[in-house]
């Protein structure tokens, strides 16, 4: 059966948000939307692995639930989901998250109105009720040198503001990774993700590529979310090292070496004096004075589960 949108939803070692995350779609979508549930286990932990299969066993015939044994990051883990979904719509949407209204039918009327919408998301706000940024600049070297607010002030039709609260659709450089809304037809074309990506900056690199086929990315304020930010990924040493590793990959990916080499001795320089006095950054400096390699990602770091 072929259904109107896929939504691919990623789990790992956090099932009660998973849960929470389905339940709220099936609450609130629209009773007669063909839609279909693609939960992708990250290779979690077994206790948390059978909480989720305990749950998912009780849904209907448009769900499946698929089991890594290896836990392959954001983009591999929702490729391994986008191989099961059949629809003409594809949402990725974060497991740490609630819809507070119809978001999927939402994002589909809104995208059946403009081909030239390659990928769209919805306002997301936190826990608490405040506002959550929801469209981002592309990762840059001058984004990371000048920073996003320098940008917004000198040239806000190339950059408009991140932290305001829109009431109408609004076309961005990207949206936020917690919930995108693609025609399956243009991620296909675009050939997804970039699976070299482990976490983070895959956003900027889908969107990049979508421009290249003439699709712009837009905020779609109507539809509305609530994102607990983080939640499914703790703050360390090492996922700053991951979101380096991501950010100079992007960087040299599509603006060439040039920039690569000047944003990854900016980092070098900075790093080694934050190092002095937060000595835990040290380990980051490493890894940057050796390049940032893919080969330093957490993706190295993943075992195979044998339960």
């Amino acid at each position: 059966m072929k259904y109107d949108i896929a939504v691919v939803i990623l789990n790992y070692n956090s099932s009660s948000y998973t849960i929470n995350c389905i339940k709220s779609i099936i609450e609130k979508t629209d009773k007669n939307t063909s839609f279909q549930l693609v939960i992708v286990d990250n290779a979690s932990q077994k206790k948390d692995y059978e909480s989720l299969k305990s749950y998912t066993d009780s849904l209907g015939s448009n769900s499946i639930l698929i089991r890594s044994k290896i836990n392959t990051g954001f983009g591999g883990g929702n490729m391994l989901g986008v191989n099961h979904c059949n629809a003409k719509y594809i949402s990725f949407v974060n497991n740490d998250t609630i819809f507070q209204n119809d978001c999927l039918n939402k994002l589909k009327v809104f995208m059946d109105s403009n081909s030239q919408i390659g990928v769209c998301g919805p306002q997301a706000f936190k826990e608490n009720g405040e506002l959550l940024p929801t469209i981002d600049h592309f990762a840059s070297l001058p984004r990371e040198i000048i920073g996003r607010w320098f940008l917004e002030f000198i040239n806000p039709n190339k950059y408009p503001v991140r932290k305001k609260l829109y009431t109408q659709p609004i076309k961005a450089q990207f949206v936020a990774g917690s919930f995108m809304f693609f025609r399956t037809s243009d991620f296909n074309n675009i050939g997804g993700f970039d699976t070299n990506i482990f976490l983070y900056y895959e956003e900027t690199d889908l969107c990049k590529r979508l421009l290249k086929i003439g699709k712009q990315a837009y905020l779609f304020p109507q539809a509305k979310f609530t994102h607990y930010h983080g939640a499914s990924t703790k703050k360390s040493i090492d996922i700053k090292i991951e979101l380096k590793i991501s950010l100079l990959y992007v960087i040299r990916k599509h603006y060439g070496l040039f920039q690569y080499w000047i944003l990854l001795l900016f980092f070098q320089v900075r790093y080694f004096f934050s190092s002095l006095i937060k000595p835990k950054y040290f380990k980051l400096w490493l890894i940057l004075i050796a390049q940032a390699p893919l080969s330093s990602s957490l993706r190295s770091k993943q075992k195979i589960n044998d339960y």
